[in-house]
């Protein structure tokens, strides 16, 4: 049985419904409190909502409108404390090593095991804790 952490807000952005409901529906199963966009924008306005702090964003790399890391750097500026793990289809060292510089907590490939990320959340949410 996965490890309940009822406090621990995780931000999913992806395009694909079926992606972003896959991942929002397993971290929801280990008890996390999940917020689920689309795009860019709705990343922006929910890292923005100053009434909640995200601990972790799974953020896809590409998005109708965000197809560069310019959304990760919007991110970990609007909300310097959360995690962000970068999700992508198109993982070149160039995207990685650019993800990393900007502050990414991790990179994975899709497609992805949905264990492997809630795993990644829990690693990721222990390294913010521990700053």
């Amino acid at each position: 049985m996965p490890k309940k952490s009822p406090s621990l807000k995780v931000l999913v952005v992806d395009d694909e419904p079926l992606m972003r409901w896959s991942v929002a529906e397993t971290l929801t199963d280990y008890g996390y409190e999940v917020v689920e966009t689309g795009d860019g924008r709705g990343a922006r306005e929910a890292v923005g909502d100053a009434s909640r702090e995200f601990d972790v964003v799974l953020l896809d790399f590409r998005l109708p409108d965000s197809t560069d890391l310019s959304l990760l750097t919007s991110i970990r500026r609007l909300s310097p404390h959360a995690q962000v793990i970068l999700m992508t289809a198109f993982g070149t060292p160039e995207v990685v090593r650019g993800a990393l510089d900007l502050g990414a907590f991790r990179v994975v490939s899709k497609p992805f095991e949905m264990d492997v990320v809630a795993e990644l959340v829990a690693q990721a949410h222990a390294a913010r804790t521990t700053h």
